[in-house]
C-alpha cells in the first residue's frame, strides 16, 4: 500500500492506522444496513484497497473497467472472479479503452463519465453501448484539475449534488440542488450515501453541517491514510 500511485504530498501512509481505518470503514458500512464482501489481501498491487476503480455495477450487469496505469491493470482479476459469482450478466471495456470507476458517478438510471487522465473517450463509448442495453443513458464531462469526476462531486439522492467550486457553472447540473464546498474542504467532496446516511470525511466540519442543514444524517469517518494515496471514501467499496 505505501507503494501506491499518489501526487498528494501527505507523506506515507502508515499501514496500521490504515488498517485500522479501513475496519472503521467496514463496520460503519455495516451499520448503515449492507452486507460486506471484503476480498483478501492482493500484495501485488498496491492501489488495489480502492476497488472502485475496478468495476461499475447497477442491478443489471456488473462492467469490469480497464484502468490506466499499467500497475493497476490486474486488480480486476479478483474483482472479476467474484462478482462472476454473483451477477449472471459480465462486460468488460477492453484496450484501447481506459475507464475507472472513480470517473463515474450514477445518478438514477444514468451516469455522468468524466473523460480524465484515467478514462478516455473510447472506454466511455463502450460503457455507453453497453449500458445502452440497459436503457441507461451517460453523459461525458471533461475534466479539467481533477484526477476522478468523484473526487470533486458526489450525489447525495433527494435530486442534491456535493461539488467543488469546478462544476457549479456546469450546466449539466441547474437542476440540482448544490451543496458547494468551500476550497479548504475540497477533500470532503468525496462522500457516499449509503440508506440514510452520508458518509464523510473526519475534518470538514463546514462540509458536515451544510449537509446535516440540506435534510440528511452524517457519519464521519477518518482517512487519512487513504487521503495520502489521493483516495477517497468512494474508492474503498463497490456499493450495489
Amino acid at each position: 500500500m505505501a507503494q501506491g500511485i499518489t501526487s498528494a504530498n501527505l507523506g506515507v501512509p502508515v499501514f496500521d492506522l490504515a488498517k485500522v481505518q479501513h475496519d472503521a470503514y467496514i463496520k460503519t458500512l455495516k451499520t448503515c444496513g449492507l452486507e460486506v464482501i471484503v476480498l483478501e489481501a492482493d500484495e501485488s498491487h498496491p492501489d488495489s484497497v480502492f476497488v472502485e476503480d475496478t468495476a461499475v455495477v447497477t442491478e443489471s450487469v456488473a462492467v469490469i473497467t480497464n484502468p490506466y496505469p499499467d500497475s493497476r491493470k490486474g486488480e480486476t482479476i479478483a474483482i472479476k472472479s467474484k462478482l462472476e459469482k454473483i451477477f449472471g450478466s459480465m462486460a468488460v471495456i477492453n484496450e484501447p479503452g481506459t475507464f475507472e470507476g472513480g470517473d463515474v458517478m450514477q445518478v438514477d438510471r444514468g451516469f455522468y463519465v468524466g473523460v480524465s487522465g484515467r478514462t478516455n473517450k473510447e472506454g466511455i463509448d463502450q460503457f455507453t453501448a453497453i449500458q445502452k442495453k440497459y436503457n441507461y443513458w451517460v453523459t461525458s464531462i471533461e475534466m479539467k484539475e481533477l484526477l476522478h469526476l468523484k473526487t470533486g462531486i458526489s450525489y447525495l439522492g433527494n435530486n442534491t449534488m456535493i461539488m467543488v467550486n469546478e462544476f457549479t457553472s456546469e450546466p449539466l447540473f441547474d437542476s440540482f440542488k448544490r451543496i458547494v464546498v468551500e476550497k479548504q474542504e475540497e477533500y470532503a467532496a468525496n462522500c457516499i450515501r449509503v440508506n440514510e446516511f452520508v458518509l464523510v470525511p473526519l475534518g470538514f466540519p463546514k462540509t458536515v453541517e451544510a449537509i446535516k442543514a440540506s435534510g440528511f444524517r452524517v457519519k464521519e469517518l477518518d482517512m487519512s491514510e487513504f487521503r495520502k494515496l489521493d483516495g477517497g471514501l468512494s474508492c474503498l467499496s463497490l456499493r450495489f
